[in-house]
């Protein structure tokens, strides 16, 4: 077991109040759970929207945190397929039915009964967390723990709206350039696509950070390309930017809004739409993407920008996650490895 009574956890007691840094018992694992002890937890947009209420039903009081780097330090009774000492990630799809219709048509991330770690279940923000070892994730070679957490979501989450954008693009765009898009931009060059960054108007870090990884181009999301885009991600949850990348992409493009939650879509005119363009939403993940993007990250030679924060610092890394002040991704160190 892990030789600890208790441990220290930030809490989420009321949305919009501030995480409560409190001493709790750590968990004991059950069935086919693995105890872990978090080495690191990435620092999510979803985690802000959660903190903020946007997203109407966490259980409170939480522990948030869905991109948990971990050692596994016991196993629950039925639990075989890690072993202890082993390093695994714990990602946001945290259980499932199995048995519903999205299910039993391989659509596991739209689950009618599905748990999610850092929102139904408590997360990463602490020193110790359980998972359920069918929904873990050994980690590639080659990333410290720092590096490993933003692929646990920020990563998995893009690979899904990337390849949810369809095959035949040459020509990318990526709105809101943070701890997704700076991921999926090294997949794409790797793949041989252009990129093109689109950040917050002036955001000059972001937009060199772009250059940086690769971008073809990078500018304002108040600016169009100098090429039309066969797809568009739109990662910041503005949802004026849905019409925006439209103007930007080209017949029979997509338009693909990867965030859990997004402000209100304002009107457009339908000739945007027009000559076959598509829009859709990303929800969740699926075991089968975290599998692909991790083993594809590790072939491209993805290396996340990281911004570290220690695990009593949660609360000015939300904030500065959302005053646009983190270039890459923030994450929580939580233990040495």
């Amino acid at each position: 077991m892990s030789g600890q009574a208790s441990m220290r956890a930030m809490v989420l007691e009321a949305v919009n109040q501030p995480l409560q840094q409190r001493q709790q018992a750590v968990p004991q694992p059950q069935g086919r759970q693995v105890l872990l002890r978090v080495r690191a937890c990435g620092v999510c947009r979803t985690d802000l929207h959660i903190f903020e209420g946007d997203l109407r039903e966490p259980k409170l009081p939480l522990v948030l945190g869905h991109e948990v780097v971990g050692e596994v330090v016991a196993l629950g009774p039925q639990a075989q397929r890690f072993r202890v000492g082993q390093r695994v990630g714990v990602p946001w799809l945290g259980s499932t039915c199995g048995v519903c219709r999205y299910c039993r048509r391989g659509q596991e991330n739209l689950c009618e009964q599905a748990r999610f770690t850092g929102y139904t279940l408590d997360g990463g923000y602490a020193e110790y967390t359980l998972a359920h070892e069918d929904y873990c994730f050994a980690l590639p070679e080659g990333y410290g723990d720092l590096e490993a957490a933003p692929l646990l979501c920020a990563g998995l989450i893009g690979y899904r709206a990337y390849r949810l954008a369809g095959e035949g693009v040459e020509r990318l765009g990526l709105y809101g350039f943070g701890a997704s898009a700076h991921l999926l931009a090294q997949v794409a060059v790797f793949q041989g696509k252009e990129v093109y960054a689109f950040t917050r108007p002036g955001d000059t870090a972001a937009q060199q950070l772009a250059l940086r990884l690769g971008a073809v181009w990078a500018g304002g999301s108040d600016q169009l390309p100098p090429k039309t885009l066969d797809a568009a991600l739109i990662f910041a949850p503005v949802g004026a930017l849905v019409p925006q990348a439209l103007r930007a992409t080209t017949r029979g493009g997509v338009v693909v809004c990867a965030g859990i939650h997004m402000s209100e879509i304002p009107a457009f005119p339908y000739s945007l739409l027009w000559e076959e363009r598509v829009v859709r939403s990303v929800a969740n993940l699926t075991r089968q993407d975290g599998e692909a993007f991790l083993a594809l990250a590790q072939a491209a030679g993805v290396r996340p920008e990281v911004m570290p924060f220690a695990l009593e610092e949660a609360n000015q890394a939300l904030m500065a996650l959302k005053e646009g002040r983190v270039h890459g991704a923030a994450v929580l160190r939580v233990s040495a490895g």
